[in-house]
């Protein structure tokens, strides 16, 4: 057999579980992706009931690079919704809500991890509270946009947060996760160590932005004098590619290069190729994402272990890290100090962890200490648990707080 013909089969069934799973969930009032991550837990668990084929999707190595360059995309998607400049026009709000949206989630699932995991040690507590830190607005952006809230002072905060905590949840990732690397090759964890990752976690960053700002104009200038079908989309991914390699050649995971490389791109970089007809960047990349994202999140679920969620202790994890990850975006509302903001409604509007920390927890998988995961099955299925949950509690509760006051709320609109 055509050793491609398992890959084809293994995509077939991917596709078909997630476009059929996402259908279902959006018709119960749902995002899609929540579906497409219950789809690949029912795969790789009717192994249960007897169905071992599916299984053995989770264990191919030819789809999990598929899966990866899927969260790549999906990452550089994420960054072409705002841009360098978004980032200081949000304000101190924003700001605050932002850096009390990170350190609150990392400390309480950092001690939530310590009190019932106490003999995995710091490496396991510093990465579920890293998990915790992330923060996918796009569930309370379309229901902002549902209930013509977009354009509030809170629903501003709220997406302007959003874009300084992905940043810091990616830069704190990307310290977790050069420590536990340290710690596999024998080198003691120390401040020093801690310091030295943070601080090229932010120079590499930093030097991404201003490098990009400064090259891609040029960069985009000459692919534009370029004929032929194709030129702005291959441009495009070889600046996402390509900032994604150079992340991970300084020890950051790929999706911050690629993060950063949306963030730089503007619509100016697009305009010479949009005058002469073609698509904008979003609509070229749409068949791609669409090919290749269902494939991550449902490689994703297909990780979930149920039998793992008989054991008590998983179940008991679960269920704290949800509280922790729900009351430490509620604490981050204390930091929109100075207006008359509804903060209830802007801690809720945060809540949602999404595909972000499922991103989180699949690096998780991959990082080992003396030949031992630092996320086990148990620990990642506690986790998918948190992610579900916060996912499905937030747009009934976000429509709730901002009902409370409408005439309020709507008086604030801007015109």
């Amino acid at each position: 057999m055509d050793p491609v013909a398992h890959v084809l089969l293994a995509l077939t069934i991917i596709l078909a579980a997630a476009k059929i799973a996402g259908h279902v969930s959006v018709r119960l009032g749902q995002p899609a992706v929540l579906g497409e991550l219950l789809a690949g837990v029912v795969l790789a668990n009717l192994r249960l009931a007897g169905v071992d084929a599916f299984h053995r999707i989770a264990d191919d190595p030819t789809v999990d690079i598929l899966a990866r360059l899927g969260v790549v995309i999906l990452l550089f998607e994420v960054g072409l919704e705002s841009t360098v400049r978004d980032m200081f026009k949000v304000g101190w709000p924003s700001l605050f809500v932002a850096v009390l949206g990170v350190v609150a989630p990392f400390a309480l699932g950092w001690g939530v991890s310590a009190w019932l995991l106490p003999d995995r040690g710091p490496y396991v507590h510093a990465f579920l509270g890293a998990t915790l830190t992330a923060t996918s607005v796009g569930i309370t952006a379309r229901v902002l946009k549902d209930l013509d809230r977009s354009r509030s002072p809170e629903a501003r905060v709220i997406l302007g947060a959003a874009v300084i905590d992905d940043v810091l949840g990616l830069v704190i990732l990307a310290v977790v996760s050069g420590v536990i690397t340290s710690a596999d090759r024998g080198e003691p964890m120390s401040y020093l160590a801690i310091g030295t990752v943070l601080g090229t976690a932010f120079t590499c960053l930093f030097a991404a932005l201003v490098l990009g700002v400064a090259l891609s104009r040029r960069i985009f200038g000459l692919a534009a004098r370029l004929h032929g079908s194709g030129v702005l989309l291959a441009t495009a991914l070889i600046f996402c590619f390509g900032l994604a390699y150079l992340a991970s050649i300084v020890g950051l995971a790929p999706i911050v290069g690629a993060y950063a490389a949306g963030l730089i791109l503007e619509e100016a970089h697009f305009r010479p190729f949009v005058n002469r007809g073609e698509q904008q960047i979003e609509h070229l990349l749409h068949p791609i994402s669409a090919f290749l994202v269902p494939v991550f999140f449902v490689f994703m679920g297909m990780h979930v272990d149920l039998t793992a969620f008989a054991r008590v202790d998983v179940l008991g994890l679960s269920a704290l890290l949800t509280v922790a990850a729900i009351l430490g975006k509620q604490a981050c509302s204390l930091g929109a100090l100075g207006q008359k903001l509804d903060r209830l409604s802007i801690g809720i509007g945060m809540i949602p962890r999404g595909e972000v920390g499922l991103i989180f927890a699949n690096i998780g998988l991959g990082l080992h200490v003396a030949g031992q995961r630092v996320v086990d099955e148990g620990v990642f299925s506690a986790v998918v648990i948190m992610v579900i949950v916060t996912t499905i509690v937030t747009p009934p509760a976000l429509k709730w707080s901002l009902a409370r006051h409408p005439s309020d709320l709507a008086a604030r609109q801007p015109r």
